[in-house]
């Protein structure tokens, strides 16, 4: 039986997995090569597998997408959805290639033990995204990582930072995320510093997922002879982290889910994303309104510091309302149609968040983040039309 091959998008949480998967599969579409995915997000809101399953050009009708949310691959529930998505792909989209994007909490010692053996995939590429920003403002440009390891080993400790550094030990490629926010020195200066770490493979600087499909699927096998030592010497940690209930916090990252139909206020909103961000939050994303831009489905996309908004698409009811837009009596009616499943207050707009991060972090920020839905009299004000200070940017990323 001829093995499928498979290729490992792993990464620290917001390192650019997401991106980088969207590029191969619209790559893959325009070759007519049968790309599948696999996408895992530790939290129940699966937002990168709706992201990728919305890419017009690669996910929709093809059967080639399968998401594996709520739940840290790299567990045992984990591993057991990932065997069942391995069914559903090879029997529904019978792909020349599977490419499978972790949560940013996995290690990669669950899944390497996993796929040596596997029956039916053959694992060639494990790429690891690192977040050039993060290693330059947390990790003393990279330094830090193999120190603070280091300390943490001596002090029987488990952190974020042996989570990090075993993404980057188990790789076969290393790709330096967000190069294009650096000099190309400081970039130099990182790589260097991570190198030590996996001396055997090259580094790579990349920015917006911009590696070519050929490049990626044309990996050699996976080498699990180098790093067999590695794994005997991480296997008693790795397994206490993870080997627990699907929802149990490995190295500490929880995640939490925000639902509220309310719009933001965008002046709090703006003000508490400056106060909390980058104390121990690594990761936020989702879908939202601001009171200001009642008519775009905003994406929220946090990493660590550094915080950006896309328009993933215009809410059905602000389409609806909007009596320029010359749509036919025949269209409005399918909107309303559509928009009957929907409260009629606000329609289909709504926040859907998740958000990622430190254990005793997250509590004060998803707090703060509810006191930014707007109130009843700023309701009453937005449906008056009245405005609202807004401080993010006009200009906007158009996602999908």
């Amino acid at each position: 039986m001829t093995k499928i091959p498979l290729t490992i998008l792993n990464g620290f949480l917001g390192a650019g997995k997401t991106t980088l998967l969207n590029s191969l599969m619209t790559q893959a579409a325009d070759d007519a090569f049968r790309l599948a995915a696999i996408v895992n997000d530790m939290s129940e809101l699966d937002v990168d597998g709706v992201l990728v399953a919305n890419n017009e050009r690669a996910g929709a009708g093809r059967k080639n997408i399968v998401s594996i949310s709520g739940v840290n691959i790299s567990s045992r529930a984990g591993l057991a959805r990932l065997e069942q998505a391995f069914d559903q792909l090879l029997r529904d989209a019978r792909p020349a290639h599977i490419v499978l994007e972790t949560s940013g909490s996995s290690h990669p010692l669950p899944l390497i033990l996993f796929l040596q053996r596997h029956a039916r995939i053959r694992l060639t590429g494990f790429l690891s995204l690192v977040d050039a920003l993060l290693l330059a403002h947390d990790f003393a440009d990279g330094a830090a990582v193999s120190e603070q390891l280091r300390d943490n080993l001596r002090g029987q400790r488990r952190g974020m930072v042996n989570l990090l550094a075993g993404q980057i030990m188990y790789a076969s490629r290393l790709i330096l995320s967000k190069s294009d926010r650096l000099p190309p020195a400081r970039i130099g200066k990182i790589a260097a510093a991570i190198h030590p770490l996996n001396p055997w493979v090259d580094i790579i600087a990349s920015q917006w997922g911009n590696l070519r499909l050929a490049d990626v699927v044309n990996l050699p096998d996976y080498d699990f002879h180098r790093v067999a030592r590695l794994s005997e010497e991480l296997l008693d940690e790795v397994t206490r982290q993870n080997d627990g209930a699907a929802h149990q916090p490995a190295w500490n990252i929880g995640s939490r889910v925000i639902r509220d139909a309310r719009p933001f206020h965008p002046q709090r909103l703006w003000q508490v994303c400056h106060r909390f961000l980058g104390r121990g939050i690594h990761r936020s994303k989702g879908f939202f309104w601001l009171a200001s831009r009642d008519d775009m489905a905003l994406l929220w996309n946090q990493s660590a510091g550094s915080i950006s908004l896309g328009v993933v698409s215009y809410w059905k009811a602000a389409v609806l309302n909007d009596m320029s837009n010359h749509l036919t009596v025949e269209e409005r009616a399918i909107l309303r149609r559509q928009l009957a499943n929907y409260p009629a207050r606000f329609g289909d707009r709504r926040c859907e968040l998740t958000v990622i991060g430190q254990q005793n972090e997250l509590d004060g920020f998803v707090d703060a983040l509810h006191g930014c839905f707007c109130r009843e009299d700023e309701i009453a004000r937005w449906q008056r039309g009245e405005t609202f200070s807004d401080p993010w940017p006009r200009s906007v990323v158009r996602v999908g």
